[in-house]
Parts: structure tokens; sequence; C-alpha cells
């Protein structure tokens, strides 16, 4: 009877042992699992950030790019009105 005392014991112990380091893994899982959520919570801020700056970038460009386009015009029209004035000064 000692021996299965003694037994019991011992697989009551082990299975303790188990336990214990099942709840450690899981412990470590939800910890890596936290971990996870903040870096992926972490990743969706910075590319927001990163699309409203690429956003704003756009719209810079597309305002450069439209008056460039308004100064191109302007200069052709000043072309124009010098071809004009140069036509009637060497006319003779």
């Amino acid at each position: 009877m000692k021996e299965a005392d003694k037994s019991y014991s011992q697989l009551k112990k082990e299975q303790l042992g188990r336990e214990s380091e099942l709840l450690s893994q899981l412990l470590a899982s939800a910890g890596e699992l936290k971990d996870l959520t903040a870096f992926e919570a972490d990743l969706g801020v910075r590319r927001n950030e990163i699309l409203f700056k690429v956003t704003v970038e756009i719209e810079d460009t597309k305002s450069s790019l439209k008056q460039a386009e308004q100064l191109v015009e302007r200069l052709k029209k000043h072309l124009k009105q010098l071809e004009g004035l140069y036509r009637i000064l060497t006319k003779k």
C-alpha cells in the first residue's frame, strides 16, 4: 500500500509539473500575442502616417504642376507678343 501511495504521489507530482509547464507556455503565448497585437496597432498607425504624407505630397505635386502649366501658358503668350513686335519692327 505504501508503494501505491508513493506511485500515486509521484504521478500527482508529475501531473502538476506538466500542468505548470503548460500554464507557463500558455502565459508566454499570451504575452507574445499581446506583443503582436501592439506591433500590429503600431504598424497601422505608421501606415496611416505614411499614407497621409503621400497624400500631401501628391496634392503638393499636383499644385506645383498646375503652377508650372500656368507659367508655360503665360510664357507662350509673352513669346507671341514679342514675335509680333519683332515682325512689326522688322518690316521695311
